[in-house]
């Protein structure tokens, strides 16, 4: 492993946050908005970035929307910051967009989990490994949302294809999650729990190092509170947070996670960061949604 690697590797360990991506009135991208968000989390701690992940509405972008919110990312990260590139869709597409984040110096690439209604383990494999390939000077990171991928299968991309250096591991369930990764190798990988705070603690018990995060878009201060209490092994203080930030993850994960973005989102336009827009098929909130996440929102440092 090279002395690079292990950087990413390091900046994988952290607080992952997932911007948000901010619309105008006119539904183009808010490139100042997106640019003063980003500078937000940069002052607020944050050190690794991941443009086009699914709390910046990756699928609902277009290609060339992507293309700009990740370099509108990697402009503002310059040296404060690694940067994970979400990556997806077909496997061209998947391709060229890691080869332009490869371009834009970009350290990582998160490989969407495959949304393809036929995904076999041997497809799985042929998928990231394609996309792995095609940058071997950049970590790759698979996004885990398949609950019957065994952790072989992991292990058995990474033979091939070294530069696979973490995971996001996003399966409910922190028994399975456990699993899989002793089954793939726990020193092998870097674990980041991709369900963010609510799940962190329980993945962290389990060998995880690193959360992904929506809420810290809002509120960088209670992320970054928890990941140095889990680092520390103080599971009481981890969870002072877990429960300062409860009634926000329980409406973002409501009807199978269909405000998700919508609440983090209203949010920020509470504080006046940001409109609330989102694009179909999440939808708004209703006025008395807005006034509940208002409130939590006031009553969080800054």
């Amino acid at each position: 492993m090279t002395a690079t690697y292990e950087t990413l590797r390091a900046a994988l360990a952290e607080v992952v946050a997932i911007p948000v991506t901010p619309f105008a009135q006119d539904g183009t991208i808010d490139r100042d908005t997106h640019r003063a968000l980003l500078r937000r989390l940069l002052d607020g701690g944050v050190r690794t970035l991941t443009p086009n992940g699914n709390t910046g509405e990756f699928y609902a972008l277009t290609p060339e929307e992507r293309q700009l919110v990740t370099e509108l990312t990697v402009e503002e990260a310059d040296d404060r910051a690694a940067v994970l590139v979400g990556v997806g869709h077909d496997v061209p597409t998947a391709v060229a967009s890691a080869r332009h984040a490869r371009t834009l110096g970009a350290g990582m690439v998160m490989v969407h989990q495959p949304v393809h209604p036929y995904v076999s383990e041997g497809g799985w494999l042929d998928y990231h490994r394609a996309v792995a390939e095609s940058v071997p000077e950049l970590g790759v990171v698979p996004y885990v949302r398949n609950p019957g991928l065994p952790g072989a299968r992991l292990a058995e991309l990474a033979d091939a294809c070294p530069n696979v250096i973490g995971v996001k591991y996003a399966v409910p369930d922190a028994a399975c999650f456990a699993a899989f990764a002793r089954d793939a190798g726990l020193e092998r990988f870097v674990w980041v729990a991709g369900l963010a705070e609510p799940y962190a603690p329980s993945y962290f018990s389990a060998g995880a190092t690193g959360f992904t995060s929506g809420l810290v878009n809002v509120a960088p201060s209670l992320s970054l509170t928890m990941i140095e209490a889990l680092r520390a092994g103080d599971y009481p203080a981890a969870m002072k947070v877990w429960e300062q930030i409860r009634r926000f993850e329980e409406l973002r994960a409501a009807d199978a996670s269909a405000n998700n973005v919508t609440v983090v989102k209203e949010a920020l336009a509470s504080l006046g960061l940001c409109r609330r827009e989102v694009r179909p098929p999440s939808r708004e909130l209703s006025e008395s949604e807005r006034s509940e996440v208002a409130a939590i929102a006031a009553g969080w440092p800054l």
